[in-house]
């Protein structure tokens, strides 16, 4: 069973085959799209080839038939969107969230940005959960892990090892790409309340983001003052 070490999750992660965020060829053919309904062009995203090659440069042949572990310290926690074998509490030394890439899709605008969360090397830790993906079908649903979180390589994928109740294991990680364009690094927390306070786009607002992510740490048990201040900020700006 998925949740035998953590059954207090149980119904609090989204199904993979219920997820609006199940990154198939499918579903990126209707971003693209949208893309081009706003006006951006092919290049906006990375293409399957360039992603691919990426993946494999990381995680070798996955027809191997290797387990992956995959590292959530986002949205990832509640709405991984690929099927998995095991979950457990995790927990990735060096490293913290931070609000730290620019957006002008999704969430955010041209006229109105966001900012997205990311993984910052830093003195201290950050609690996650971490999903084990079975060998037999760890090349499919990694292609959907990678569709996802480097549709436009914001990030920057890695193994490391992550610590669990259970024992250490070697995750994959989605740490922020610092050499990425759209990578403003940690700004002072009232501008990023800022940015977050007026973010939108089609997807919905920033803050719509900011507070999911709240909620959900709650539900999980995890602290992180970071983002309860960062709501607390946002709040004071009076924008729904």
């Amino acid at each position: 069973m998925a949740f035998r070490h953590v059954p207090q999750l149980q119904g609090k992660v989204v199904p993979p085959d219920q997820s609006e965020l199940r990154a198939t060829r499918e579903l990126v053919a209707t971003w693209d799209a949208r893309a081009r309904a706003n006006g951006l062009g092919p290049h906006w995203r990375l293409s399957e080839h360039e992603l691919d090659a990426s993946r494999r440069i990381v995680l070798g042949d996955c027809r191997a038939g290797e387990d992956i572990w995959v590292f959530g310290y986002g949205s990832l926690l509640w709405d991984p969107g690929f099927h998995f074998e095991e979950v457990r509490l995790a927990e990735i030394q060096g490293y913290r969230r931070r609000f730290c890439i620019r957006l002008e899709i999704g969430r955010g605008s041209p006229e109105w940005p966001a900012l997205m969360l990311g993984l910052e090397r830093s003195a201290g830790h950050c609690q996650g959960v971490a999903f084990r993906i079975a060998g037999a079908c760890a090349d499919g649903e990694s292609a959907i892990v990678w569709r996802r979180e480097m549709l436009q390589g914001h990030y920057r994928p890695f193994r490391s090892k992550v610590t669990t109740p259970q024992g250490p294991i070697n995750a994959l990680v989605f740490a922020a790409n610092t050499a990425h364009a759209q990578y403003v690094g940690e700004l002072p927390i009232e501008q990023t309340a800022a940015i977050i306070a007026t973010g939108t786009g089609h997807l919905g607002t920033n803050r719509q983001y900011l507070e999911n992510l709240v909620a959900h740490f709650k539900e999980f048990k995890i602290e992180e003052e970071y983002l309860t201040e960062l709501l607390m900020q946002v709040e004071v700006y009076g924008i729904p």
